[in-house]
C-alpha cells in the first residue's frame, strides 16, 4: 500500500467517523434531549458541549479538514478521483467545518456563558427557543454535508483502485 493510499484510507475513516458522530447524534441524542424540560435540556447541552471538546474529537474533526485536501493533492493526476476528493474537501470545509464554527460554536458559547441557575422559567424557555432550533438546523446541515462527503470519499477510494 502506497503512502497516498494510506492517506486516502485515513481520509475515508476520519470522514466516516465525523459523519457517524453527527448521524448518531441526530438519531439518538437530539430526539432524547427534545423530550426534556427546558432546564434539563439546557443543562444536558451544556454538559455535552463541554464534554465533546476533547482530543479524540479534535483529531478526527480537524484531521478530516487536513486529510481531505491532502488526499486530493495526492490524486491530482487521477481525474475523477481528484475531483471527488476535492469536492469532499470543499464540502467538508464549508458544510461541516464552517457551519460548526460559524453556527454551532457561537450557540454553544452562548449557552456555556449562561448561568442557568439565575434564570426563571420564562428565561429558560427563551434561551432554549433561541438555542435549540438554530443549533438543530446547523447540525442537520453538517450531518447532510458529512454524509455526502462520506459518499464522495468512498467512491473516490473505489475509483482509485481501478486506475
Amino acid at each position: 500500500m502506497t503512502f497516498k493510499n494510506i492517506v486516502l484510507l485515513l481520509s475515508t475513516v476520519s470522514t466516516a467517523l465525523i459523519g457517524g458522530l453527527f448521524y448518531a447524534y441526530s438519531c439518538s441524542v437530539l430526539p432524547g434531549l427534545t423530550r426534556l424540560c427546558d432546564l434539563s435540556f439546557l443543562q444536558a447541552m451544556q454538559s455535552i458541549n463541554r464534554a465533546i471538546l476533547n482530543p479524540l474529537f479534535f483529531v478526527s474533526f480537524m484531521g478530516t479538514l487536513i486529510l481531505l485536501p491532502v488526499s486530493a493533492w495526492f490524486f491530482k493526476d487521477q481525474g475523477n478521483v481528484f475531483y471527488l476528493l476535492l469536492a469532499a474537501a470543499l464540502l467538508y470545509f464549508g458544510g461541516v467545518f464552517l457551519v460548526t464554527v460559524v453556527g454551532n460554536v457561537p450557540l454553544n458559547n452562548l449557552l456555556d456563558g449562561t448561568d442557568l441557575s439565575k434564570l426563571d422559567a420564562q428565561g429558560l424557555t427563551t434561551l432554549r427557543n433561541k438555542f435549540e432550533p438554530n443549533w438543530n438546523l446547523f447540525h442537520r446541515i453538517r450531518t447532510i454535508a458529512s454524509f455526502i462527503c462520506i459518499v464522495l470519499v468512498a467512491y473516490a477510494a473505489i475509483l482509485s483502485r481501478n486506475v
